[in-house]
């Protein structure tokens, strides 16, 4: 509501559903219909985007610093769409996006090829964090040849900015979602098995390397896209899994994806309420106000997490027990009697219980003279 009420003009809060619904010809009807929800429209797809992303390579990593920003996927799909506009070249904005996935899969590959295709989830993020640094780097002498006019429009841009957005921006952004969406259904179950470890995820059947490139592909379909648009949107896909997390430190992948898009479409949506208004009539790019205020949360986050899981063990109701059941388990001999034998994982050894009577339960006591080392070959 904050969104589509505030501002010049400002159209008060029970003439909203009449503007976008009747299809208000007035000034304030025009802007709500044809610029403030479209805007929002694309912070909440954007950041949901964002929020996913991140989940997913955390998740992949097993590292909670493993953000876009981190593996040179947002800085490759920047780098992809300021280029065009820096060396003059005239394309469409349909080529946008797909200027933005090939700098995305050149940063991700490039991280991936460097820490040897991901065998090591700290050197992906090690590898990523250098990548991310020279393709900045690529980006700042992109700005040193540019005009003084491109210069602005790449100086916002880079900080992800949702300013002067339309309905035009928001459905091109349906046939990636459209890819992106049902691979990422698909993938949230191995992320589940791939917390485990890269051993054990091989035991139980998914190949490590390849669910990690996987990911990062998934990754870079929901990144590049939203890039392509409203620019590098920083430290979302840092904050929106930590507050998934820290609302439900029990559940697991399957259940914080959902949740994390959520939160990223929260976090973009709040975070462009100040970035028009706070400095009006001069807007700042929404990227600004992400970083700003998401890395401090996100950190706390992180330090709170460890507490809030301790918590939710503790709060976790034990197994239930039956006081009239035993510590050994039973099996029928062919003489029709019940042998009790331990269950697995118990240690404790009841002798001479019943003398004379062989097996587990009930050993033979040893001989005069034999030791209890003799007696357990």
């Amino acid at each position: 509501m904050c969104a589509l009420s505030l501002g010049t003009p400002y159209v008060p809060p029970h003439r909203l559903l009449a503007s976008v619904l009747d299809g208000d010809t007035t000034l304030a009807g025009i802007v709500v219909t044809e610029l403030r929800v479209p805007r929002l429209v694309l912070a909440l797809i954007a950041g949901a985007c964002l929020g996913a992303a991140g989940l997913v390579l955390q998740e992949a990593l097993r590292n909670p610093l493993a953000v876009p920003e981190m593996l040179g996927v947002s800085s490759g799909a920047a780098l992809g769409v300021a280029a065009p506009l820096v060396l003059t070249l005239s394309l469409p904005a349909a080529v946008q996006p797909l200027l933005a996935i090939g700098g995305a899969a050149l940063g991700g590959g490039l991280t991936l090829l460097a820490a040897g295709l991901g065998r090591s989830p700290s050197a992906v993020l090690l590898t990523g964090a250098a990548v991310a640094a020279a393709l900045q780097a690529a980006l700042l002498v992109l700005m040193v040849m540019a005009d003084q006019l491109d210069l602005q429009l790449i100086y916002r841009y880079l900080l992800g900015s949702l300013s002067a957005r339309t309905w035009d921006d928001v459905t091109g952004l349906w046939p990636w979602l459209l890819v992106a969406v049902p691979a990422l259904v698909l993938c949230a179950p191995v992320l589940s098995v791939m917390r485990l470890g890269d051993e054990d995820a091989e035991a139980l059947g998914v190949r490590a390397q390849r669910a990690r490139l996987a990911a990062l592909a998934i990754a870079v379909l929901l990144i590049a896209p939203v890039t392509a648009v409203c620019g590098p949107v920083a430290w979302v896909g840092f904050l929106a899994p930590h507050l998934a997390r820290w609302f439900n430190p029990a559940a697991g992948a399957v259940r914080w994806l959902p949740w994390s898009a959520a939160w990223g479409a929260v976090v973009v949506g709040v975070a462009d309420v100040p970035a028009r208004l706070a400095l009006a009539p001069v807007e700042t790019p929404a990227g600004a106000w992400t970083a700003l205020l998401g890395v401090p949360a996100g950190v706390a986050l992180m330090r709170s997490g460890g507490r809030g899981r301790g918590r939710a063990a503790r709060r976790r109701p034990a197994a239930p027990t039956d006081a009239r059941e035993p510590l050994y388990g039973s099996r029928r001999t062919a003489s029709g009697t019940a042998d009790e034998f331990p269950r697995a994982g118990t240690c404790t050894e009841v002798r001479g219980s019943e003398p004379g009577r062989g097996g587990p339960s009930g050993a033979v006591p040893p001989a005069s003279g034999t030791t209890g080392t003799e007696d357990a070959r």
